[in-house]
Order: C-alpha cells, then structure tokens, then sequence
C-alpha cells in the first residue's frame, strides 16, 4: 500500500505544480478567439496527464527513502540482514530481473516495492514485520515485492494513472468552457475565459480527481492478486504467503489519529480507495490456486 500511496500523492503534487506553472507562463493556448481548440486542448491535457505521472514514477524510488526512512543494506552487518539481500537476490534471480537494492525502514509490519526500472529498484521491508513474521513469511512478502517488479506493476499504474489524469484535464475543461458560455451567453464583448470557466474547472478537477482514484484503486486490488499469486510461483507453494496474509490480519497497524479515524479505508465507500484488496479474498484467491 506504501508503495502505491506515494505514487499517487507524488503524481498529484507534481499534476498540481505543472497546472499552476502552465497557468502563470500562460501556456493555457487551448482557449482562442474563435472558441475551445479541442486539439490543443488533448495535447495540453496528454502532457500534464502523463508528464505527472512518468515525472512521479522516477522520483518514486528516492522519494520513498527519504520519506519512509529506508537504510539501504549495502554491506550487511548481521546475519539477518544478509539473510534478507540473500532471500532478495534469489528471488531476482528466479524472476529473471536485476538485483534490486534492499533497505530496512523503523514501522508498523509492512514492505513495499518501487522504482521506475525492473533492473534498479527498491525493496525495503520493516522492522515490524522482521519482528512480528516467521523467516518463512518474510520470505514470502519479500517474494510478493520482487513479483511487482517482475510484473512491471509500477509503470503499469503510471500508463493507468496517465490516461486517467489526461482525462481529468480534458473533461474539466470542456465541462468548464461549457458552462462559462452558458452563463455568458449574449454578452459579445467578454474575451477570454470567465468566472465560470474557472471555478468549474477546479471543482471538476476535485471531483473527477477523486473519480480517477476509484478506477486506479482498482486496478492496484488486481495487481495485488498477480503478486501474490507470484510470490506463491517462487516459493514453490501458496501456502507460505497464506500464512504471511494470515499472520498480517491478526496484526494491530498504528493508531490512527482521533481527527482522521474517520477516514479510514475499512469499510463504507472507503473501500473504492483502498489499493489492497480484504486479506481474507486474498487469501482465498491463493487456495483456489491449490
């Protein structure tokens, strides 16, 4: 979930700053004299959509050390640490991609995957799931990680986050241009975008932004299946990462604080945002593997 959760915040940072630097260099072109440019329009609309997206996918790997506080394990100082760079470069191998770098992180048990390149990217696991998990389940959240990057699932989720972004700018626009000349309708001598267009497009944005996360939201969910169901292909057998999911459902995550309890993704329309699916369809997805 870190992994996916830092992708979106950093593409909607990097899509906010490139709309707010297009408005003040006056870029905006799409708007003419003689009405809306639809051509122009989708260009503009491709380049914010995909350049937040592909801008965020290759600043995910060294905003994820710094955020999360990933130790990079370059020269293992224990046998535990050369346990996990040893579980990691096994796995890479089996998948057939290159050796990732592998980092440790203070936290509630989690890990997580990231990078723009299959060849040089990050797994990074926490202290909590060292020390809350069996070697075996470790070794089986470590195969599900390694299966992201086999997968391609991070540029996966930017080809989908793209298309999604270029149709929140698109549609926003249009609906925007719409309703402004709704409301100016018969008055000849305005030039230029109006009040409506501007406070419709920041409202669309909002609200197809949130939109857009549904659909990306679901995708991830069947990423996670896919990985899971790797992780079982280099164990030899579902049943270790069973245990992992299992173990991960019994386990007490950090408290949330009292003002965003309310926001939590465990039930209500709080699923539709959730980038994991339920432990327990998880789990049964891998049994119905055998």
């Amino acid at each position: 979930m870190k992994r996916i959760a830092l992708f979106l915040l950093t593409n909607i940072a990097v899509v906010a700053v490139l709309g707010i630097t297009a408005s003040l260099l006056g870029v905006n072109r799409f708007l003419t004299a003689n009405g809306l440019n639809l051509g122009a329009l989708l260009g503009f609309a491709f380049i914010m959509g995909f350049g937040g997206a592909i801008i965020s996918l290759l600043m995910s790997k060294p905003m994820a050390k710094m955020s999360m506080g990933v130790r990079i394990i370059n020269q293992p100082s224990n046998a535990d640490e050369a346990w996990i760079v040893g579980v990691v470069q096994r796995f890479a191998q089996q998948a057939g991609i290159g050796m990732p770098e592998v980092g440790i992180y203070e936290g509630e048990p989690n890990a997580f995957a990231t990078g723009a390149f299959k060849n040089s990217a990050l797994v990074a696991v926490s202290t909590g799931l060292l020390q809350g998990m069996t070697r075996e389940e470790v070794e089986a959240v470590i195969g599900h990680e390694v299966a992201h990057v086999a997968n391609g699932d991070m540029v996966t989720m930017t080809l989908i986050q793209g298309v999604m972004n270029t149709f929140v700018v698109f549609l926003s626009r249009v609906i925007g241009y719409a309703v402004d000349s709704f409301l100016r309708r018969g008055d000849s001598e305005s030039s230029g975008p109006g009040i409506g267009y501007y406070v419709t497009t920041i409202v669309l944005d909002i609200l197809l932004g949130f939109v857009a996360a549904i659909i990306v939201a679901w995708f991830s969910r069947q990423r996670e299946f896919r990985a899971d169901a790797g992780a079982a292909q280099l164990m030899g057998s579902s049943v270790p990462m069973q245990h992992a999911l299992a173990r991960l459902g019994g386990m007490h995550p950090g408290e949330m604080p009292k003002e965003m309890a309310a926001m939590g993704i465990a039930g209500g329309i709080g699923k539709l945002f959730s980038t994991h699916p339920p432990i327990e369809e998880r789990i049964a997805a891998l049994q119905a593997r055998g």
